[in-house]
């Protein structure tokens, strides 16, 4: 789905980049530039960050 209109940023992409090492909203920006025109997606983007991260650190949590 997209995320980000302005940037045309899907909630994909966003995933990948936290596969990737983003870990924050500002990484975000600098790598997709999410957030960066009219804002209306920070919310959004916030969320699919958020639950990206908790995949991530249960993906570790289960390699353990």
């Amino acid at each position: 789905m997209y995320v980000c209109i302005c940037r045309a940023v899907t909630d994909t992409q966003i995933r990948s980049c936290v596969n990737e090492g983003a870990c924050t909203m500002r990484d975000l920006r600098n790598e997709l530039g999410v957030a960066t025109q009219c804002g209306r997606c920070a919310l959004t983007a916030r969320d699919v960050l958020n639950e990206a991260l908790a995949e991530v650190g249960q993906d570790i949590a289960g390699a353990a």
